[in-house]
């Protein structure tokens, strides 16, 4: 039984090696079975990261993503804010970091005042389009506007020709 557990240590230990996921106590998880959303009632935002992390004094989220591209999209780096700071406004302890894990490669990606301010301003400009009704594409992919959540309210969406 010892042997076992030391077996699944190491499993575990080279499987967060492999997604890239920091040194800790992973206490929240999405990936293995469904957890529940986190919401912060202070930013009005909600989220459910792939891991959370505690580390020393303060958590860490963690997302994995794959895709097209070398480096993690801005959408993506966004998301990654978003549940820094529904951490942040959780617990009240400041949340240093965020982890994105992009087509296998790990990026440490500062929650800093600028990472904070582009994410207050988009929420701030997505909110506004929610209220006006008004959104905008802004690609040319129709399987992205096909499964968009914003569909019903965008005014440019991309439509299959017949």
């Amino acid at each position: 039984l010892l042997m076992y557990a030391a077996r699944m240590r190491l499993l575990v230990q080279k499987e967060k090696e492999s997604l890239g996921i920091p040194d800790g106590i992973i206490f929240y998880s999405d990936l293995n079975t469904p957890a529940s959303p986190l919401f912060s009632k202070h930013s009005s935002l909600i989220g459910k990261p792939d891991y959370i992390v505690r580390k020393e004094n303060y958590s860490i989220p963690v997302e994995v993503k794959s895709g097209g591209g070398l480096n993690p999209h801005k959408s993506q780096v966004l998301q990654l804010a978003a549940y820094c700071q529904i951490l942040e406004d959780i617990s009240g302890v400041f949340v240093p970091e965020g982890i994105l894990v992009y087509n296998n490669v790990k990026y440490t990606i500062s929650f800093d005042p600028k990472l904070r301010f582009e994410l207050e301003s988009m929420t701030k400009t997505m909110r506004a389009s929610l209220r006006n009704g008004i959104v905008q594409r802004n690609h040319q992919d129709l399987t992205r506007c096909r499964y968009c959540s914003m569909k019903r309210y965008c005014t440019d969406a991309v439509y299959e020709s017949h």
